[in-house]
């Protein structure tokens, strides 16, 4: 990088982090001033404006003010506690929005939960958080009726919509007044309370439920607010679930704060999605990374160059993408960022730099105190040298992100919030890191930061793996097996061959049409290491994935390259036919057995 590139590189850096940072200064100076407290102000202050639109309903600032209060009325009249939860399982849509902002405005705790989640797994997710309440909307209440009969809390369930069986709360609020509850209503909140459980997809197991304070709410709605330079003017198209922050929190709030408006789809359609950013006019949108994947191998649409966006948010566009999405869909500006939900790494790419997950320039350093550490992939824990101390990885090698936890008030974004489950938070501290005494939050990504600051996903950490002696990257085996023509996805995951040290590659693909098998292996052989091509191909008409685009492994890695455990064709890369041949039950014997070099 020359050093004019720098300078110009610093220059919009420091423009991004200022925007931020003039939103996100004022949360702590004024403690009890919490998002439902601005819903209420923004409303005298926009009022009939539109606030957020779907096909169900539009509401505008007022509206949605005034349904947030009438929710707020209603979590009074049930009595509820400061810290007690309602539990909502309802899909996108504007009254969403509303029900969480009035329950929380009391003091209540909203657990949003996935509604793609039934029986065991959603039984899970409610009984974590002992809820006095469930919202269920009555067009998820199949999914609710699964895993009711394993729930262990005891709470009173409530239908928003047409149902035989439980009381409608819709009806229950509409009665109630939508005027700003007055300072008697009210109870005293700051934002050190808590505001809501938000789950972690659950890629790797169950669900966990990670703490929201109001701090959290505020931080994240002001700092996106900054970090896009939202307007009046600007309108988000939201497909993003809104049980989740990107789509609840990121997509939503940071157009409020401004006057801004969203348009809320119930979920993503690719087919769909330019005609319904040109329709509405939208300035910006929201992604994750295989939803940018989706839209790259649909079908041509005319509308895909025809909108008005200026820039696109997200995280999880892939470096082999970058370039071919931005420019086929022309979007001038795409501000990748990183962070977690629970935790204290945030990290905004606002240059725009090509495949990097964010920045982090020396002049900054000290206020985001966050390290990559050298990791040792077969203990799936950071390396510790002699004196018991984690070491810092040199520029470009791969290792842990970490953030330090700092216990400071005036510093709340540097804490770790944690869980509902207090068992679930040890696993994710690292201790006497640099120095004795000193935590650590445990982001869970393997990454490699450049000279210049900038940080570049490599991994989960779980699913790099070990082969040969060597260190090999899902992530980069699948960006290779993706430039094959005709690969629409592809999942990478390491599979344990008896009597072999370590793990072997396989692959979950899916093709457009027939694959040529024969081309496959010799473009890997010539895009990879040997120790990093696959050893086995698994052809699968559709990809596993979580609500939010996440590939889905465990399920995967537990079957292995067993033929007889799935329908699906499975290959084995074989040197001798320069080629991926058909496995059968006799062949994986003999692999078995030691009799096929590998």
């Amino acid at each position: 990088m020359s050093l004019l590139d720098r300078i110009k590189g610093d220059v919009t850096y420091l423009k991004g982090a200022l925007r931020a940072l003039k939103m996100t200064t004022p949360i702590a100076k004024n403690p009890t001033r919490i998002f439902p407290v601005v819903i209420d102000e923004l409303a005298g202050k926009f009022g009939d404006a539109p606030a957020l639109m779907s096909d169900r309903e539009r509401f505008s600032y007022r509206t949605l003010s005034e349904r947030a209060n009438r929710y707020a009325r209603w979590a009074l009249r049930e009595n509820l506690a400061k810290g007690d939860t309602v539990c909502l399982l309802m899909p996108n849509r504007p009254e969403y929005m509303a029900a969480w902002l009035g329950i929380t405005s009391v003091g209540g705790v909203a657990a949003l939960l996935n509604t793609n989640l039934i029986g065991p797994s959603l039984a899970h997710c409610i009984d974590i958080v002992s809820p006095r309440h469930v919202v269920v909307a009555a067009d998820l209440a199949a999914s609710f009726a699964s895993a009711r009969p394993l729930l262990k809390t005891n709470a009173t369930i409530w239908s928003h919509g047409e149902s035989a069986e439980y009381p409608r709360i819709d009806r229950e609020v509409d009665a109630l007044p939508g005027h700003r509850l007055g300072v008697s209503e009210r109870p005293r909140l700051t934002v050190e309370d808590r505001a809501l459980y938000i789950y972690t997809s659950g890629t790797t197991g169950m669900p966990k439920a990670a703490n929201m304070n109001h701090y959290r709410v505020m931080l994240a709605t002001c700092a996106f607010a900054g970090v896009m330079d939202t307007k009046p003017t600007d309108r988000m198209y939201n497909c993003l679930p809104m049980y989740h922050t990107s789509g609840g929190l990121l997509a939503t709030g940071a157009l409020l704060h401004h006057g801004g408006s969203v348009v809320i789809r119930e979920k993503f359609s690719a087919r769909e999605f330019w005609d319904d950013v040109v329709r509405h006019e939208c300035t910006l949108f929201q992604y994750i990374g295989e939803l940018c994947r989706y839209l790259t191998h649909a079908s041509p649409s005319p509308n895909e160059t025809r909108h008005r966006i200026r820039l696109i948010c997200g995280n999880g566009l892939r470096p082999d993408l970058w370039r071919e999405f931005q420019a086929r869909f022309r979007i001038p500006q795409i501000l990748e960022f990183y962070g977690a939900t629970e935790g204290n790494v945030n990290i905004f790419n606002f240059e725009g730099k090509e495949g990097a997950v964010g920045r982090v320039p020396w002049f900054v350093a000290h206020r985001f105190p966050i390290a990559v550490v050298r990791f040792d992939v077969e203990r799936q824990q950071p390396i510790r040298n002699a004196q018991g101390f984690c070491e810092r990885c040199a520029p470009d090698e791969a290792g842990e992100v970490i953030g330090k936890i700092i216990n400071d008030p005036s510093k709340p974004g540097n804490r770790f919030e944690g869980y509902a489950a207090d068992s679930q938070n040890e696993s994710k501290v690292l201790r006497n890191v640099f120095e004795k005494g000193d935590a650590w939050f445990r982001t869970g990504d393997l990454m490699r930061k450049d000279a210049n600051g900038y940080f570049y996903f490599v991994d989960r950490v779980g699913d790099t793996f070990r082969w040969k002696g060597e260190n090999v990257s899902t992530t980069e085996v699948a960006e290779a097996i993706n430039s094959f023509p005709g690969v629409k996805d592809a999942n990478v995951y390491g599979v344990a061959v008896p009597n072999r040290e370590g793990r072997a590659g396989m692959a979950a693909i899916m093709c457009e049409g027939p694959c040529d098998l024969t081309a496959m292996y010799a473009h890997l052989g010539a895009q990879l290491p040997d120790y990093a091509r696959p050893l086995f191909l698994r052809i699968q008409g559709e990809i596993d994935m979580t609500s939010t685009f996440k590939q889905k492994k465990v399920d995967l890695v537990k079957q292995g390259f067993d033929p007889a455990s799935t329908s699906d064709p499975i290959y084995f890369n074989d040197p001798a036919a320069r080629s991926f041949v058909r496995l059968d039950a006799a062949l994986k014997e003999r692999i078995d057995k030691g009799e096929v070099r590998i």
